[in-house]
């Protein structure tokens, strides 16, 4: 008995290494996960001493076929012992619910600072303004990787990521293993990634000098997850692993460390493990510290639960009549605001109409959150204005960007056709969702939304902060670039030499014909900001003539 009690017990042993490797858990009793994980190690480890110290014997004995019911002393201690890490579980999770800290679920999400929308969101930029969005960007890469059929056998596409390297816009998405035999035949990894611009939708590189080794898609020691914990996050908490890209173009993933505020309840994100894609070397860095082309570390569903968690509590608990109370309007997104990663979500009251309250930017390394009181339409409202204006195409609106354009808070969509693909742009008031400007180019739509601001009553009466300004001077510089089927013109003039002053070619037909040493008038919304749209431009050298 004793040799096959230990047998057992060994088996029992590797059986664990070997779940601990298939599943990786986190090993920390400071999570739920872990936590379970132990409670379920020290659970079957107890139930198995059980049936050969109590269990076999009693059996052994008993060989009539009595049912015995009755536990004996012996066994209701190591009942107790089984049973005991799920009866911490639950008396944990109760007292870390929101009843026994309501304060802090409410002030893990800071209080928002409240900014000037026309002062502090930079004015609308055409020529790096995100048409393409996750989805799009999704389908462009398939149909990037169809170009190379003897790839597209080998491979599957990852899941796009937005951010900024060198001040371009991008979508990149990772190639992963189709398959185990496809892993086990290629074990330097996948050959590289995919380049979707988000401001171009034509413009797509397949980058094929960076192997992507370590991948969710890999298998042993090569998968992703399985290396990240045996690199230093045994014990510690993991999610959102983030495929991202340095200046330089090598491919690393992100992935989020968090810790829990309250028991195992109000998980924190307090830094990241960056980890080379192609070989696996693994840094560890806090908040303050990652690389500066780190774009995300704080997962968007931590940042949502937590204004949620604000709004919802904001006088406590009991709260029955909603008094202030308030909670994001569906959907996110994310956005890049004078350089910076923000998460971008409208805010709505509880308990109220659909209109929106206001919005948020929270900065997604730092968490800093900016609110901005302005009311107007839900995203969801802008989204049916969008359609309705062009109803008889039934062309679907994809989520709304908040924009500045004019100095006026403003939603910028795509309109698509059923094949997913752009075929008009959308700008929409977030003050009067009525007022809605459509064309088939960004120039189009701009002109068409700024016409119908004009004519529409009251429209002058908006408290943006913005201040429309008159310059005339001299173009010192001026070039010219094609985004997403518009021109778009850059230019300097010597009177305001840090100012890039940009507009697209249908602002006016004197701008192609514009040329360095020429004076020129302009109007433009004064933001604070080095690169600002024009609203109205003169060419008065072309109009004496």
């Amino acid at each position: 008995m004793k040799k096959a009690k230990a047998l057992v017990l060994l088996i029992l042993v590797l059986l664990y290494g070997i779940i601990i490797f298939i599943t990786s858990p986190n090993l920390s009793p400071f999570y739920a996960e872990g936590l379970s994980f132990w409670g379920f190690i020290i659970t079957s480890f107890t139930l198995v001493l059980w049936l050969f110290d109590t269990g076999l014997k009693r059996f052994a004995r008993k060989s009539n076929g009595t049912v015995y019911f009755d536990i004996p002393k012996q066994g209701r201690r190591y009942l107790a012992v089984a049973v005991a890490p799920w009866a911490v579980l639950i008396i944990v999770s109760i007292f870390s619910s929101v009843l026994f800290h309501t304060d802090s679920y409410k002030n893990q999400m800071p209080e928002p600072e409240n900014r000037v929308f026309s002062s502090d969101v930079q004015a609308i930029d055409i020529a790096r303004l995100p048409v393409v969005d996750k989805s799009l960007a999704a389908l462009l890469a398939d149909k990037k990787l169809g170009e190379k059929p003897a790839l597209g056998s080998q491979v599957s596409l990852g899941e796009p990521t937005i951010q900024k390297v060198k001040d371009k816009l991008v979508w990149v998405v990772p190639l992963l293993h189709s398959g185990f035999f496809k892993w086990a035949s290629n074990s330097n990894g996948t050959p590289g990634y995919i380049l979707v611009s988000a401001t171009n939708p034509r413009d797509v590189t397949y980058v094929e000098n960076y192997p992507v080794k370590y991948q969710p898609n890999a298998y042993l020691l090569d998968n992703l997850q399985r290396h990240t914990r045996f690199s230093g996050g045994l014990f510690t908490g993991l999610t959102d692993y983030s495929f991202e890209i340095n200046d330089e173009g090598r491919p690393y993933w992100v992935v989020t460390t968090y810790k829990n505020l309250v028991g195992v309840s109000l998980p924190e994100a307090d830094g990241a493990i960056i980890v080379d894609a192609a070989t696996g070397e693994s840094v560890r860095y806090g908040i303050d510290d990652v690389p500066k082309w780190v774009d995300r570390v704080q997962p968007a569903d931590f940042v949502m639960t937590q204004i949620g968690n604000r709004g919802n509590y904001i006088h406590g608990i009991f709260n029955f009549s909603n008094k202030d109370k308030f909670q994001a309007s569906e959907g996110n997104a994310i956005i890049y605001n004078s350089g910076r990663c923000y998460l971008y979500t409208g805010l709505t009251s509880v308990g109220g109409d659909e209109s929106a309250t206001g919005f948020m930017l929270i900065d997604m390394v730092t968490k800093t959150p900016y609110r901005y009181q302005i009311s107007g339409a839900t995203e969801y409202a802008a989204q049916q204005s969008a359609q309705g204006k062009v109803q008889n195409l039934h062309y679907v609106a994809t989520f709304p960007l908040i924009t500045n354009v004019d100095g006026r808070p403003t939603y910028f969509m795509t309109l698509k056709d059923d094949a997913g693909l752009i075929k008009q742009y959308a700008f929409v008031s977030v003050t009067d969702y009525t007022s809605v400007g459509t064309g088939e180019t960004i120039g189009a739509a701009i002109s068409n939304y700024q016409s119908v601001m004009k004519n529409t009553s009251g429209s002058s009466e908006i408290d943006t902060g913005g201040q429309q300004q008159d310059l005339q001077g001299t173009v010192d510089r001026i070039s010219s670039e094609i985004v997403s089927g518009n021109t778009v013109y850059s230019m300097i003039l010597k009177e305001q030499p840090d100012k890039i002053f940009t507009a697209v070619a249908d602002i006016s037909p004197e701008l192609p014909l514009t040329r360095e040493g020429d004076t020129v008038k302009i109007t433009y919304v004064k933001t604070g900001h080095s690169v600002i749209n024009i609203t109205t431009f003169d060419n008065l050298k072309y109009t004496q003539k």
